[in-house]
């Protein structure tokens, strides 16, 4: 302590001077600790902000575009940060398939509604050829191609990713078990040629055999000849909360409400339901049930089921929330409950004589002047997909007799496939 007081005593200056050394080091050690503290937050969020995009790459003919195809692009994104998606041209699908059901351009609105993606590139080549592997690399700077766990085999047997898989840039999704768009058509071909039986039926019992898994002719094996297999679709709540977005209106939010089948989730879906969102701020959507669809369109209807066609609707980005098995009627209580400001309805439906009717399922929404009619932009309900089946229908059987064989054996040699 002496020794101390001498040093401050004798060598006032020196002290001073090594105090102030010390004390001035510990801020500049301070200083230099926050400025290089700062400088190290700078470069991390300059790397996060220059670091590269894992942009992946998926491709197909999303024809009958159906929730299986969701959950695939679903799957795909979640392997990168940006999902481009190549849909296949229709001269490539007649080519490899056989006749589209859906034309290219119905093909691209659907596909960009769809949530996950981020951008699309039409008339994409149905193989990964080596020309187009290096376009795919070098212009959009692809670093992975994606498909799902099933083959995917070439008119000649070869594989449709095999440049991929040899340059190392292909990586495997789980493909969505109990959908197909030969598993749809399928249905409708079915449809087609049991509707006299349907006739026959106590009412929607033809429904309930589609919505359950179940065809007399498929027990006894001839739907499995003709590639009319009946949906294996087992519906999980997990996977509703996949595909839901998770998240409510705001407290001032413009809520707009659209209700319907939404049967075959087809490009006139998609485009009315785009223009209901533009109203407000969020797009509460009523998917009606089995037996409401079966009651209004007859006992054939509805092809997919109530829960297949809630995760078609929730796969849209304009829709915000799903009512699954909403009521026929919009009450005053549903408006009130879910703090509805405007209802709409588009004009092309595949029934709009609702305002004849003696009991109208807009009367309230339309007492309380909250009820709008949008004009459609497309002229496409789920009878004109039907149509196009049954206008074509050789062609589809033929198409799905071949098909089916690969699903019949696929099936048959299936194994559980980790993943979701």
């Amino acid at each position: 302590m002496g020794s101390y007081e001498a040093v401050a005593t004798e060598k006032p200056a020196t002290a001073k001077w090594v105090v102030s050394c010390m004390v001035g080091g510990v801020i500049v050690g301070v200083s230099l600790l926050g400025a290089y503290s700062g400088q190290l937050g700078m470069f991390w969020k300059s790397r996060r902000r220059n670091k590269k995009p894992v942009r992946v790459y998926m491709d197909g003919c999303f024809d009958m575009m159906h929730y299986g195809h969701c959950n695939a692009l679903r799957q795909a994104r979640a392997l990168g940060d940006q999902l481009i998606v190549g849909v296949v041209s229709d001269a490539e699908i007649i080519a490899n398939k056989g006749p589209p059901v859906t034309p290219l351009h119905e093909r691209l609105i659907m596909v960009n509604a769809v949530k996950w993606v981020d951008e699309v590139i039409p008339e994409a080549p149905y193989a990964i050829t080596e020309e187009f592997m290096k376009k795919l690399f070098d212009e959009y700077k692809i670093d992975y191609i994606i498909h799902g766990d099933d083959p995917c085999v070439l008119p000649d047997g070869t594989d449709a990713y095999a440049h991929a898989k040899k340059a190392g840039r292909y990586k495997q999704i789980k493909r969505t078990e109990g959908v197909s768009s030969t598993d749809i058509v399928g249905r409708m071909l079915l449809c087609v040629r049991e509707r006299s039986i349907s006739d026959s039926h106590n009412h929607s019992s033809l429904q309930r055999q589609f919505s359950n898994g179940h065809s007399p002719k498929f027990e006894a094996g001839a739907s499995a000849a003709s590639g009319t297999r009946i949906s294996h679709f087992l519906p999980t709540s997990r996977r509703i909360v996949q595909f839901s977005n998770g998240r409510g209106p705001g407290p001032d939010s413009r809520i707009v409400y659209i209700d319907g089948a939404f049967d075959l989730f087809h490009a006139g879906h998609v485009e009315i339901l785009r223009l209901a969102r533009s109203l407000g701020d969020f797009l509460l959507v009523g998917i009606h049930t089995d037996q409401t669809v079966s009651a209004t369109r007859g006992s054939h209807r509805p092809i997919m089921n109530l829960h297949e066609r809630s995760l078609s609707v929730l796969a849209c980005r304009y829709v915000d929330e799903v009512i699954i098995g909403a009521p026929w009627e919009v009450s005053k209580d549903m408006i009130t409950t879910f703090d509805i400001s405007l209802v709409v309805h588009g004009t092309v439906a595949e029934n709009n004589d609702f305002q004849k009717e003696q009991c109208n399922p807009y009367a309230v929404p339309i007492s309380m002047g909250i009820f709008k009619i949008l004009e459609s932009t497309l002229d496409i309900t789920t009878t004109t997909i039907i149509r196009r089946i049954v206008a074509n229908h050789e062609a589809y059987q033929k198409r799905n007799e071949k098909k089916g064989e690969s699903e019949k054996r696929y099936y048959e040699d299936k194994t559980h496939v980790s993943g979701d």
